[in-house]
């Protein structure tokens, strides 16, 4: 099947496959969900949230606990195991995207919740930061955010898409602040290993919502049998564009939590154990911040100004921090505005790959998107280790800036939006919005 060029008619894709009078999902308000989307929406966004709970957990303490374990002095070897979650991550995305693809959403869901339990659990045996490399890589072998979200994409019309994503976004956005405040009590009373341990416990958790609480893909979406090839998916121009977005975001975001922990107890005076303080408000505020532009941008078919918008504010946040600023005000400020950008981004990004893939090939396209964006991860944590160990933490931030700036060039040439919330067919950018 040949590559969409921006000013063709799309490929039938998930809107047309559930606008059928038979699709489950049908409904005459096309501004509201159904209670089936709200279902499958909310469920599929817990289990995001329980995994991504275990993995936030270790985020804010780890910079700090590795100082104390053998290894943990060289700071390219703790950035590498922030980031070699993502580079697992990255090798197997596409595999997993493409199994859900052929084989079902839930079954290779379930398989890679149990993969992740296996290194949350090794990496609480470890006693130092090599095994802890090996036990992250295991978790970020459990790659399960393809089919996740390819089910989200299953289970939800096009004009739902941006709310199922966002509510994605939410969940993921509350543990990571629940976390923030979490971590350190945990830190304290069960050390790294009982935290290890514990995400293992909410992977299992995840598994019974998997198996006993979301519904079924819908019938729709599973009749179509056609089969676009991998080639077609990877070549598509918009795609490729949001691909590097997604790499990038991930990228500056785990290159910055190296620096950000030490930085936040250095020059902000925060011992390790109030960042829940400041990471607390700011990620619920930002949350908050996030929704009304991304919603009305959803209704007004303007979400190409948001979208921009978002990258330029990630950029400035970087290019404040290269001046090495201090004070509490200050990083409360820059976290606030780098979160607000970020969550418009987090959820703008796969609810626009969903709506650009074939319908047969979502978990394909999503395995792509997911793969690039476990790169980021692992790009991030190791390159932002090894920058500071050469050249110190403002040249972290510097790094995360050229990349952003980039990023927005890229993105400024993406060529179909959504028109509005009411309407299934993307925008040229050369249209009017």
């Amino acid at each position: 099947m040949p590559s969409v060029s921006p000013d063709s008619v799309p490929r039938p894709g998930v809107s047309e496959a559930v606008a059928s009078p038979s699709s489950p999902l049908e409904e005459r308000d096309d501004s509201s969900m159904t209670k089936l989307e709200r279902r499958s929406s909310v469920s599929l966004a817990s289990i995001f949230a329980l995994r991504m709970f275990g993995l936030f957990l270790i985020l804010p303490v780890f910079a700090v606990y590795a100082r104390g374990i053998p290894g943990g002095d060289d700071a390219s070897l703790v950035g590498l195991a922030l980031g070699i979650y993502g580079l697992t991550q990255a090798m197997l995305q596409l595999p997993f995207g493409m199994a859900s693809d052929r084989w079902g959403r839930k079954p290779v869901i379930v398989a890679g919740l149990l993969l992740f339990a296996l290194g949350s659990f090794v990496a609480a045996a470890a006693s130092g930061i090599l095994v802890t490399i090996v036990g992250r890589a295991l978790q970020g072998a459990g790659a399960i955010s393809a089919a996740v979200t390819a089910f989200v994409a299953d289970s939800t019309r096009d004009s739902q898409r941006t709310k199922a994503m966002a509510m994605v976004g939410g969940s993921i956005g509350f543990t990571f602040a629940l976390s923030l405040v979490g971590a350190p009590v945990l830190y304290e009373h069960i050390g790294m290993s009982g935290i290890f341990a514990f995400t293992g416990v909410l992977a299992i958790a995840a598994i019974f919502v998997v198996v006993f609480v979301v519904p079924p893909v819908p019938r729709a979406v599973l009749a179509d049998a056609s089969r676009t090839p991998l080639r077609d998916v990877v070549r598509e121009p918009d795609l490729l564009r949001l691909n590097f977005g997604i790499f990038s975001l991930h990228a500056v975001q785990m290159a910055m939590f190296v620096v950000l922990p030490t930085w936040l107890a250095d020059r902000a005076g925060i011992p390790v154990s109030g960042h829940w303080k400041i990471y607390l408000p700011v990620v619920v505020l930002s949350f908050l911040l996030m929704l009304p532009p991304l919603f009305w941008s959803e209704r007004r078919g303007r979400l190409r100004v948001v979208f921009l918008a978002s990258i330029a504010m990630v950029l400035v946040v970087q290019l404040v921090l290269v001046a090495q600023p201090s004070g509490l005000l200050t990083f409360a400020v820059l976290l606030l505005v780098f979160f607000a950008g970020f969550n418009v981004l987090e959820a703008s990004l796969p609810s626009l790959i969903s709506r650009l893939a074939p319908v047969d090939a979502k978990g394909t396209a999503l395995g792509v998107y997911n793969t690039t964006q476990s790169f980021g991860l692992f790009f991030g944590g190791a390159i932002g280790g090894w920058v500071q160990q050469l050249w110190g933490r403002p040249a972290v931030f510097v790094s995360c800036a050229v990349l952003m700036a980039l990023w927005l060039v890229v993105a400024s040439g993406h060529r179909r939006w959504p028109r509005s919330s009411r309407g299934s067919a993307p925008a040229s950018a050369n249209e009017p919005a």
